[in-house]
């Protein structure tokens, strides 16, 4: 009778365990991920610009794209312009528009409050969808009272079915100094509920760190779970919950551990895109093409 040992030497040798043991002994290979880099229309609110003045820096000083405020684009057809216009700007300029930030109510524990909210949502959805902008940040704004993940999880996913309709996705954002969501593990929690392909989360270096949540909670999440980061700065010269929007600097100005963050975004995979996303006061009484130059200069350094 053959033995169980004999059984097992002869199957280590056919061709199926040889296989099997050179499939395990390969190490995956990662994927690196592809930068691009773009400014947030914020970072040079001071210098008040037009929006096709801003395109043009943004194009000059070398940046792929464009995150900009849906109150811009009312703007700017308040005096009068399409926004096909617009669009041709980006186009002439050679530089895409990334994603724009706006505060519809979505996510309201107030259910009249809540309707109002999709409705805004949709119809900025419509205006982005004609500058062929993919994205749209979804922050928590008009909830009174910490989210429930669960509820705000349906939310979220009837918002992402929204986006599908409308050809333009939302990015589930948290702010750091927001009570009621203000930290990635809310954010990831409703993402989860939502149990959608599509969730996708919009952290920021400068919330990350004004909420709490630190930054070992990204090394959980897989390449798919972030599109844009917004990138910035701080210092610890005053306690993080006085920290304001104004105090954020320039990336590698300060504390954050940007070298371990581009490193993880870097091991993700796919597209991502960095966003500089700054208030800073002082540099709003600086050269406007200056200022966005040094950004992408100091954010091209950890990339």
């Amino acid at each position: 009778m053959t033995s169980r040992r004999t059984l097992l030497k002869s199957l280590a040798l056919t061709p199926v365990a040889l296989a099997s043991t050179q499939i395990f002994a390969q190490r995956p290979q990662k994927s690196t991920s592809k930068i691009l880099f773009s400014l947030n229309t914020s970072t040079l609110r001071g210098q008040k610009l037009t929006l096709p003045e801003i395109i043009e820096i943004a194009a000059k000083a070398g940046y792929d794209g464009i995150e900009l405020w849906i109150e811009e684009m009312k703007t700017y057809q308040a005096s009068g312009k399409s926004l096909s216009s617009l669009n041709k700007h980006f186009n002439d300029a050679g530089i895409k528009p990334v994603n724009a930030i706006g505060f519809a109510k979505w996510m309201a524990q107030n259910e009249a409050v809540r309707k109002d909210g999709f409705i805004q949502m949709e119809s900025e959805m419509g205006m982005l969808s004609e500058i062929d902008c993919p994205f749209i940040a979804a922050p928590a704004i008009g909830a009174s009272e910490p989210i429930n993940p669960e509820e705000a999880g349906v939310q979220f996913a009837q918002l992402l079915s929204l986006g599908r309709k409308t050809g333009v996705m939302p990015l589930l954002e948290f702010w750091g100094s927001f009570p009621p969501f203000h930290t990635l593990s809310q954010c990831l929690a409703v993402a989860a509920a939502a149990n959608d392909p599509d969730a996708r989360i919009l952290p920021d270096v400068y919330h990350l760190f004004r909420g709490g949540s630190g930054y070992e909670g990204l090394k959980l999440l897989s390449g798919q779970a972030i599109e844009i980061l917004h990138m910035n700065d701080f210092t610890t010269t005053k306690p993080r919950e006085e920290q304001k929007d104004s105090d954020r600097i320039y990336p590698g100005d300060g504390v954050a551990p940007l070298k371990e963050v581009a490193q993880l975004i870097m091991n993700m995979g796919g597209t991502k895109i960095l966003s500089l996303e700054l208030f800073n006061e002082t540099y709003w009484k600086q050269d406007a093409l200056s200022v966005a130059s040094t950004g992408l200069e100091k954010m091209k350094q950890f990339f």
